[in-house]
């Protein structure tokens, strides 16, 4: 039957949708924080695939131990970056003037760079102590150690950025950072030697962050004084005491979860193999991670404007189109590694270890149940809802526990410890959902001005 119903050009067609993700999230900083994911992944699988070669198994498992130690003083954050947020989030909403989050802002950045710079000296020192160790291999792991820890000093960098929407000149740095890291990285393939690869590596890092920061004081987000550090310190732990203690225990959580194997693994099944496999499934799993982050720093602008003015639909939609970003490259991933993961492992590897085919259905699995929990928790922080969030990350500490234990006492090897690090994973995903629903999405609903649970 004919119709005199008018037809819209298939320009038109792709415009709509693209207009009404635009409403919701700005394109630009989308497609720039996806490439700065992107660059994560593949910076993380460059050097597994440098070190795999350049170094001897033995050397890699310890090198892969010292920069998980380096990673693991996030618990020095204590959630305090995620609070950070909330505070210049507002602060930048309502047009505030007060001077006070910009101060506790700098004495923060200041006092994790401080934890970092300690946190290498007695890395230098604990290793150089040992006789099996020469001072030059103890630099090398203390730069190391370095390279990984001032993530602590960026993370709240990012957050201050995000809060006051300028995220796009921080994607910036970030893109530089992730540039200039591989390409060193790389480097040691064609004679570089490790010890001037760490050397720039970690002058690239404070390069950017003082760019970074000099930015944000320019913007009001940071003050531009050392003086009164300890005192802005105090004021912050006053007044956000109840928050840190929630957060601080979501963080530690989470620390705990994603590091402990890597603890555990060694003593259970040693070095050399089991822990590469281990480091290259959580390489995947983590990096994901920051593929998530790609498709969820985008939304959270719309998602926390939102929650504030009690708009639930567009939070709903906000929510629901960051899951699809996240499922888009959740999927791609998952038919990868089902159709080919042998033989990207094999070339990821080489000779260093053999991935086992059964870790593969395993890894699909995970990196579903992270992308569930990723959504989830991001919304739950960005929200302030820290009391929830510290509940599901308290039951999975002690899940995880139990389960080591059981692993132990049933004799099971790396493939049936990774498995069962998936199922309790998984059920901290299906956690961390109710939530969002019972909490960010029922309150958003309710015409009651609703207050954060700070």
């Amino acid at each position: 039957m004919l119709t005199n119903a008018p037809t819209l050009p298939r320009k038109s067609l792709i415009r709509q949708p693209l207009h009404a993700i635009a409403g919701l999230m700005s394109l630009r900083y989308g497609a720039l924080r996806a490439a700065t994911a992107v660059g994560a992944i593949a910076a993380g699988l460059i050097q597994t695939f440098v070190f795999a070669r350049v170094l001897s198994p033995q050397d890699f498992s310890i090198f892969i131990l010292i920069g998980t130690f380096g990673l693991s003083l996030w618990l020095f954050d204590l959630g305090a970056a995620k609070i950070l947020f909330v505070r210049q989030r507002h602060r930048h909403l309502t047009g505030e003037a007060d001077g006070e989050v910009p101060a506790q802002s700098s004495a923060v950045v200041l006092l994790y760079l401080a934890i970092v710079s300690l946190g290498s000296l007695l890395c230098f020192a604990i290793t150089a102590s040992h006789a099996s160790t020469g001072v030059g291999r103890a630099a090398e792991y203390a730069l190391f150690f370095s390279f990984s820890a001032l993530n602590l000093v960026w993370f709240p960098l990012r957050n201050i950025s995000n809060a006051i929407d300028d995220f796009i000149a921080f994607e910036s740095l970030e893109a530089t950072r992730r540039l200039g890291h591989i390409g060193l990285i790389l480097a040691l393939l064609i004679g570089l030697p490790l010890p001037a690869c760490l050397v720039l590596a970690n002058a690239l890092w404070l390069l950017l962050l003082a760019t970074c920061a000099i930015r944000l004081m320019r913007r009001d987000a940071l003050a531009p004084k050392i003086a009164g550090t300890f005192g802005a310190l105090s004021a912050f732990w006053h007044s956000n005491r109840v928050s840190i203690l929630r957060s601080g225990n979501y963080a530690m959580a989470e620390l705990t979860v994603y590091n402990f194997p890597y603890m555990v693994v060694p003593l259970m099944f040693g070095l050399g193999a089991p822990t590469i496999i281990l480091d290259t499934v959580f390489k995947v799993f983590r990096g994901a991670t920051l593929i998530y982050a790609a498709g969820l720093d985008p939304l959270i602008p719309r998602q926390t404007r939102a929650f504030a003015e009690r708009d639930a639909r567009t939070l709903k939609q906000a929510t629901l189109l960051a899951t699809i970003l996240c499922a888009i490259p959740t999927v791609t991933l998952c038919a990868l590694l089902w159709f080919a993961g042998d033989r990207l492992f094999a070339a990821l590897l080489g000779p260093a270890a053999v991935m086992p085919p059964a870790v593969t259905p395993i890894l699909i699995v995970l990196l579903l149940a992270n992308m569930a929990q990723n959504v989830a928790s991001c919304l739950l922080q960005h929200t302030g809802f820290f009391r929830e969030i510290a509940r599901v990350a308290s039951f999975m500490v002690l899940a995880m526990a139990a389960m080591t234990a059981i692993v132990a006492m049933l004799g099971l090897d790396i493939i049936g410890f990774i498995g069962s690090y998936t199922l309790v994973y998984l059920a901290g995903g299906v956690l961390y959902t109710g939530y969002v629903i019972a909490k960010p999405f029922a309150i958003a609903a309710t015409p009651k001005e609703p207050s954060l649970p700070l």
